[in-house]
């Protein structure tokens, strides 16, 4: 219990760090502001999702998965929420204008929708029928970076650091894949 309750409040932190910035600080650029924060946030928390497994011999985080990844997904949620209502107004015009003059929006719309799905599938009755659909994360999350790589103006120090961080856990979560496949053989 402590434990649970130590995860929720650290997810949590980010989005009262958002709150306390956008209405106590007050930021130049709201919008611009939850789009970073919220991005960032998301995908830093469905990274770590999938490398919960990887790490169980250290720290055994497996049956807290759920919760955290649900936790990536309301964070994509307040990055998309900031684009149709405070960015887009609800002009369903801008939104298709802006997805075809920026492609990586609708790389980000594919994602989100993959994110939908598995937050409907992951109560315990829907993923003992969906749950190998869930590996459809690898693809999201793939369409996520590709989604934040090409929303920088130019590519700096913590972009790369991003990219290398991401081809590491890629790599290890490859790699346990070929050793899990191996075994069975």
């Amino acid at each position: 219990m402590m434990k649970q309750l130590a995860i929720h409040t650290i997810l949590v932190l980010p989005f009262l760090y958002l709150l306390i910035q956008l209405f106590i600080v007050e930021v130049n650029d709201p919008i611009k502001y939850i789009y970073t924060i919220s991005g960032i946030t998301a995908t830093v928390i469905l990274f770590f999702s999938i490398t919960i497994s990887l790490i169980k011999r250290k720290i055994n985080l497996m049956k807290y998965r759920r919760a955290i990844g649900l936790w990536g997904f309301f964070y994509a949620l307040v990055h998309t929420v900031n684009f149709v209502i405070f960015d887009a107004q609800f002009d369903i015009y801008f939104i298709f204008e802006e997805t075809l003059d920026k492609p990586f929006i609708y790389l980000g719309v594919i994602a989100f929708l993959i994110l939908i799905f598995m937050a409907i599938t992951s109560t315990k009755n829907l993923f003992r029928k969906y749950g190998k659909y869930h590996t459809l994360v690898y693809l999201a999350l793939v369409l996520i970076t590709i989604h934040f790589v090409m929303a920088q103006k130019s590519i700096d120090i913590d972009l790369f650091c991003y990219i290398v961080v991401i081809l590491i856990i890629a790599y290890y979560k490859l790699l346990q894949v070929i050793v899990r496949n191996s075994k069975v053989i």
